[in-house]
């Protein structure tokens, strides 16, 4: 097993469990916010998941240059078919971009000042930490807002 398998084996988890939630749906309702002030939809969370991992684990931890609009990302929408796809390729590269780094590791940028840890600066791992808690958090909002938009579809 290579280092960082069992790491992105729990990231793969709470994207299948989005796209779980999204197949439920299907693309409509995937697409559809709930009637809630700030409510994004599922398909914008797990996009912006997307963007999440792309950011910290491929230019934090790696240093490869990504192109992101973070606002853009909690308006999205699109068939979660190809968003799918989209993490497929996310995976290819945050392999590459985990490959021969260490979990004491610093990152080769410097995360954003607001996201440092509380008395040092973050570690490869603690980067790791941050995605993971970003993805759980949202895999259960992907969950809620699911519930949410079926208890109101007449279907």
């Amino acid at each position: 097993m290579r280092d960082h398998d069992e790491y992105l084996y729990f990231l793969r988890r709470a994207f299948d469990g989005m796209f779980g939630a999204l197949d439920e749906l299907g693309d409509d309702l995937g697409n559809t916010a709930p009637p809630l002030p700030g409510a994004n939809s599922p398909y914008a969370i797990a996009y912006h998941c997307v963007g999440v991992a792309d950011y910290w684990l491929g230019h934090v931890v790696a240093g490869r240059h990504v192109d992101r609009d973070r606002p853009a990302e909690f308006t999205a929408k699109g068939d979660a078919r190809r968003l799918r796809r989209e993490v497929d390729a996310l995976f290819a590269r945050l392999e590459a971009d985990l490959h021969g780094t260490l979990p004491s590791d610093p990152p080769r940028n410097a995360p954003p000042a607001e996201f440092e840890g509380p008395e040092r600066p973050l570690s490869v791992q603690g980067v790791q930490l941050h995605v993971l808690e970003e993805l759980a958090q949202h895999h259960g909002q992907v969950q809620i807002t699911r519930d949410l938009l079926r208890a109101g579809d007449p279907a």
